[in-house]
């Protein structure tokens, strides 16, 4: 039976990964089973899971940095490489915590990079960061107001760059969704399946996971197609279009 809760509790959540302990508890006993706000913490705490505006320990702001303004608002993003973002997250392994930053293409959903890392340091993003950008880089790049984000060694890559800040409104992670999204694939199309024990099989399984994610996996919004087919066809055919 705990077995089938623990399943459900990831099935709500996957569906509505904005729920915290209340409307989960909620959700399930309106569904019928006969669970308690102690027993779905303790679940949601065994699985690493919380509501997605609840993200302790991976966004907390400096007061001496700079903030910069959220550009996204009413924007219509339509091309690969328009926006890039970028965010922390945390992953449950054995004896702690690794905390996980990924550098994704808005549009086309594609991730780009990504680190690992045991503490919360600027310089895990950087690398991310540095990292994308080898290859490419956005017209803008949108983040929340954390201080690994906000960081002069971070913004100064991207001034060096050329390329528009935005920033996340404060308490609004819904300003950057489309990682969000990201991160509850992860977690539960991966993480949450494989309980990884230690640094070296999540950081090959998660090799495997973005892999398959961009080579892949299809998405809906893509219309089935993966990140890896819109981004370099699209890039591909706005070169065509330029040198028309």
């Amino acid at each position: 039976m705990q077995e089938r809760y623990r399943q459900l509790v990831l099935e709500t959540y996957t569906d509505y990964p904005h729920y915290g302990r209340p409307k989960l508890t909620a959700h399930l006993r309106g569904m019928g089973h006969t669970v308690n706000h102690k027993r779905v913490y303790g679940l949601m705490k065994d699985l690493g899971i919380c509501a997605i505006y609840a993200k302790p320990n991976t966004s907390i702001p400096n007061v001496q940095n700079t903030v910069y303004p959220y550009l996204l608002r009413d924007l219509e993003i339509n091309r690969p490489n328009q926006v890039w973002c970028a965010d922390i997250t945390y992953i449950r392994v054995k004896g702690g915590f690794m905390y996980l930053v990924a550098v994704m293409d808005w549009h086309s959903r594609y991730v780009l990079s990504w680190e690992l890392s045991n503490t919360m340091d600027r310089w895990f993003c950087v690398d991310a960061l540095q990292s994308a950008l080898a290859y490419q880089k956005p017209e803008i790049f949108n983040t929340d107001q954390g201080s690994q984000f906000t960081s002069e060694d971070f913004v100064n890559v991207l001034k060096q760059k050329d390329i528009q800040i935005s920033m996340d409104g404060k308490d609004r992670c819904m300003d950057n969704v489309r990682i969000e999204r990201l991160w509850r694939s992860v977690k539960y199309e991966d993480v949450f399946l494989r309980q990884y024990a230690n640094l070296n099989d999540l950081y090959t399984g998660l090799t495997r996971y973005f892999h398959y994610y961009n080579t892949q996996r299809p998405h809906q919004a893509l219309g089935y197609r993966t990140p890896e087919s819109i981004y370099y066809a699209e890039l591909a055919l706005a070169k065509e279009v330029a040198h028309c």
